[in-house]
C-alpha cells in the first residue's frame, strides 16, 4: 500500500497502520510528495487485512491518496506472521473497494468493449454457420459481457442503482450492436450466396443453442457463482472456464445469422438461451457476493486464532 498524508494528519495514519492486525514493513519518507504535496507512507499488509486498513483511513481519498498493488513475492518473516495474525485466508477475502473499482470499469460502454462484443458474436455466427463447436469456443472467451453482470450483482448488495443501470446498459448496448453487426454480415453474405438457410438445418453440434433446458439455468448458476469467486479472490484464470461454460454469446450470433436467414423459431430459441444464461448468472452472483460479504472474515479463519487488536 502506497499512502500519501497531509503532514499535519501522519501522526495519525502511521498509527492507524501500527494498531492494524496484518500490517507490517512500514516505511516514511517526510515530505517526499509533490502532488498532492505531503508525506509518502509505504506499508504491506496482508489480503485479509485490506478491509480494515482502507475502511480506517477512508478520509484520505479527499486529503490524500491511497493506492494498493499486488505483491507478487515477499521474502520476509515478519510479513509471513503478519498474514498468520490477520483473520481468515487470502483467498476467502473479497477486497471490496477494489472489487468496486473492477465492476465500475467493466461496465463503462468503451470502443474496445463494443469491438470485443461484436468479433465474439461473429465467430459463434460463423461457428453456428459451420457447425463449428471449436469457434464456439473460442467466442465464447473472448466476449466481455461478464464483467457488466457482476457489476449488477455487486450493484444489487450494495443497492448502488446507478451501477446497476450502467452495466445493464453495458450488457443491452454491446449485444445489440454485435448482434447487428453480425446480421448485416450474415446478410450481406445470403445476398452473396455464401450461405443458406440448409447451413441451420445440418449444425447438429450447436442445435443446443436454441434449446435451453434445466440444465443451461444450472451450468449458469455454477458459472456465475464461480466467475464472482474468481474475480473477488483474484483468480483469473478461473474466469476462463466460466466464459466457456455460459452460451450467452452463441445464442447472440445463433440469433443474428437466424434473423438474416428468416428463421424465427431459431431466432426465439437462441434469444431465450440468452435470457435464462444472463438470469442464472445474475441470480447466482449476488448471492454468492452476499454470503461472502456476510460470513468473511469468518469463513477460513481456524478455530482458537486471535488477532493482536480490536481491529
Amino acid at each position: 500500500m502506497r499512502l500519501i498524508s497531509p503532514p499535519e494528519r501522519t501522526k495519525e495514519v502511521l498509527e492507524t497502520l501500527e494498531d492494524c492486525t496484518g500490517v507490517t514493513n512500514i516505511a516514511f519518507l517526510r515530505g517526499a510528495a509533490r502532488q498532492p504535496a505531503g508525506d509518502l507512507i509505504f506499508c504491506d499488509l496482508a489480503r485479509e487485512a485490506a478491509n480494515t486498513v482502507i475502511g480506517r483511513l477512508e478520509w484520505l481519498r479527499d486529503a490524500g491518496s491511497i493506492a494498493v498493488e499486488q505483491i507478487d513475492l515477499s521474502v520476509s518473516r515478519v510479513a509471513e506472521e503478519a498474514e498468520e495474525e490477520a483473520p481468515g485466508e487470502s483467498d476467502d477475502a473479497v477486497v471490496w473497494e477494489a472489487l468496486a473499482q473492477r465492476v465500475e470499469g467493466d461496465s463503462r460502454i468503451t470502443w474496445a468493449y463494443l469491438a470485443f462484443f461484436a468479433i465474439a458474436v461473429q465467430i459463434a455466427g460463423i461457428g453456428v454457420l459451420m457447425d463449428s463447436p471449436i469457434l464456439i469456443v473460442g467466442a465464447m472467451v473472448l466476449g466481455p459481457e461478464f464483467g457488466a453482470v457482476a457489476g449488477i450483482c455487486f450493484g444489487l448488495i450494495q443497492r448502488k442503482w446507478g451501477l446497476i443501470g450502467d452495466s445493464a446498459w453495458a450488457i443491452a448496448v454491446g449485444f445489440a450492436g454485435a448482434i447487428a453487426v453480425t446480421f448485416a454480415c450474415a446478410f450481406v453474405s445470403r445476398r452473396l450466396g455464401w450461405i443458406d438457410s440448409r447451413m441451420l438445418e445440418i449444425n447438429a453440434e450447436v442445435q443446443f443453442i436454441v434449446y435451453p433446458d434445466k440444465w443451461s439455468f444450472i451450468v449458469a448458476i455454477l458459472a456465475g457463482a464461480a466467475g464472482v469467486l474468481s474475480i473477488t479472490a483474484g483468480k483469473s484464470s478461473a474466469l476462463v472456464g466460466v466464459f466457456i461454460s455460459v452460451t450467452t454469446i452463441p445464442a447472440a450470433g445463433y440469433a443474428a445469422v437466424a434473423m438474416a436467414l428468416s428463421e424465427w423459431q431459431a431466432v426465439g430459441g437462441a434469444a431465450a438461451q440468452l435470457g435464462v444464461n444472463l438470469a442464472g448468472m445474475v441470480i447466482s452472483g449476488t448471492a454468492t457476493l452476499l454470503i461472502q460479504r456476510t460470513f468473511w472474515p469468518q469463513a477460513g479463519q481456524p478455530a482458537g486464532r486471535t488477532s493482536k487488536s480490536s481491529v
